[in-house]
């Protein structure tokens, strides 16, 4: 790990627009890591909040051991540490609050054509819509009689040519969604602090207090999806929202069905 020069992703700068939002947050800066999610696992049991930032991630994950590219100075990257006094089943809907947390900073800036994916994506909408932004990974730790979260997410920043090709899959930009394009300590700013706000909320009211927002957002509504569980069962049919535990919501023929887990596609994608 080598600390990052001072450009714009300026841990100062950072720090004085988190506290002008009312959050007082750690913040550290790398130039290259592994994972920043994998670093704060290993930090769990230290106290306080910290926002790790990292310029490039060599072995950045997603959810179900996926690798997350992240070409140097092509994506935001960060990973928030958290703590929460209840139990890890209490955080049950939390990278579904998070999702909201995002969205919600990147629409104040300008950004309004992103949308949310069940259950922890970030897309594109209108021009591009279908195509990935970014994605949330959640890891937690029992720590203090309490739980640590590491919240986790990775921003497509600039346009890297032929990734689409090498992912098999579209990929937006934030460049492409949000002119003029800020500069990346600002950004991740905004989007820290709106998450520290939603984190607050959600440990007082739960997933409750995110459901309408979070299907408002959301980019798949009435598309008819097909969700693979990975142990060779396929769910299909038309997404229709949450359910009160995060569930998603499949009208099938078979009447409503709801799904905790699994990998969403569009019916008839790859």
């Amino acid at each position: 790990m080598v600390p990052m020069p001072l450009d714009d992703l300026d841990p100062a700068a950072i720090t004085a627009r988190l506290a002008l939002e009312g959050e007082l947050l750690g913040v550290e800066l790398l130039d290259t890591c592994r994972s920043t999610n994998s670093l704060l696992l290993e930090r769990a049991h230290e106290p306080g909040a910290l926002l790790l930032i990292a310029r490039e991630q060599t072995a950045g994950r997603g959810r179900r051991g996926r690798r997350w590219s992240a070409p140097r100075d092509a994506a935001l990257t960060f990973s928030l540490r958290w703590r929460f006094a209840g139990p890890v089943h209490a955080l049950r809907g939390l990278p579904l609050a998070a999702g909201v947390a995002l969205a919600r900073a990147l629409h104040a800036l300008g950004a309004r054509e992103v949308g949310l994916k069940w259950p922890n994506d970030l897309m594109a909408t209108g021009r591009n819509a279908g195509a990935k932004l970014g994605g949330i990974l959640i890891e937690t730790r029992a720590a203090g009689g309490g739980t640590a979260a590491i919240i986790g997410v990775g921003l497509n920043w600039r346009a890297v040519p032929l990734l689409e090709q090498s992912l098999r899959r579209r990929v937006a930009a934030l460049e492409q969604l949000l002119q003029p394009l800020p500069r990346r300590d600002v950004l991740v700013a905004r989007l820290a602090a709106e998450l520290a706000r939603a984190l607050r909320a959600f440990e007082r009211g739960g997933l409750a207090l995110f459901c309408d927002e979070w299907e408002a957002l959301d980019a798949l509504r009435g598309h008819r999806l097909r969700v693979s569980s990975g142990r060779g069962r396929v769910v299909s049919g038309y997404a229709d929202g949450l359910a009160a535990d995060g569930g998603l919501r499949l009208r099938t023929r078979g009447g409503v069905r709801t799904v905790h887990s699994g990998s969403v596609a569009l019916a008839g994608t790859a």
